[in-house]
């Protein structure tokens, strides 16, 4: 089969324009179609993973689309790798906290920065310096919880103005 430039950039448009299964499986159609080396040729020619177009084969074979699993890659959060660090960064920061003193806001304001957490949980709760998250890590994590890193607001008295009376001289 004869693959033009006009025949490969339809190939690869329609390829583009599907996602995951389905993108697999027409990609191995299209491999069957060019007959005994195709998947090199696609490779070659369109551009296409031979990987993919051997997952797509499988899944045009067997009639069952492979799970393509995105959610379970990439990083794992802090939490994960350390169960215990929210309820010990809530019993570090909590004695350190005030409310809002107007009350506007649910947010809790600490004293504390994030680097002096991290401190304070190597030497209270006992965790290793290499195994701790940085401290960006651990003010997301303090601002994820409810708290503000940043100086205790003070609640300011209200200013009394005098109100000119009638009877007061301008």
């Amino acid at each position: 089969m004869e693959l033009t430039d006009a025949v490969k950039g339809l190939l690869q448009d329609a390829a583009a324009q599907l996602k995951g299964s389905a993108r697999r499986v027409f990609m191995a159609r299209t491999v069957k179609q060019l007959g005994p080396g195709g998947q090199r040729r696609a490779e070659r020619e369109l551009g296409w993973n031979r990987v993919t177009i051997r997952t797509g084969t499988r899944e045009l074979e067997s009639g069952f689309a492979i799970v393509d699993a995105f959610a379970l890659r990439g990083r794992k959060r802090a939490e994960e790798h350390l169960p215990h660090l929210l309820a010990d960064l809530t019993a570090i920061v909590d004695g350190q906290s005030q409310a809002d003193p107007q009350f506007r806001t649910t947010r809790l304001y600490t004293r504390l920065t994030a680097a002096e957490v991290r401190r304070q949980l190597i030497a209270q709760k006992g965790y290793i310096d290499a195994e701790l998250p940085t401290v960006q890590t651990l003010g997301a994590k303090l601002n994820e919880l409810g708290y503000r890193l940043r100086k205790v607001a003070k609640s300011q008295p209200q200013q009394r103005s005098p109100r000119p009376t009638p009877s007061s001289p301008p």
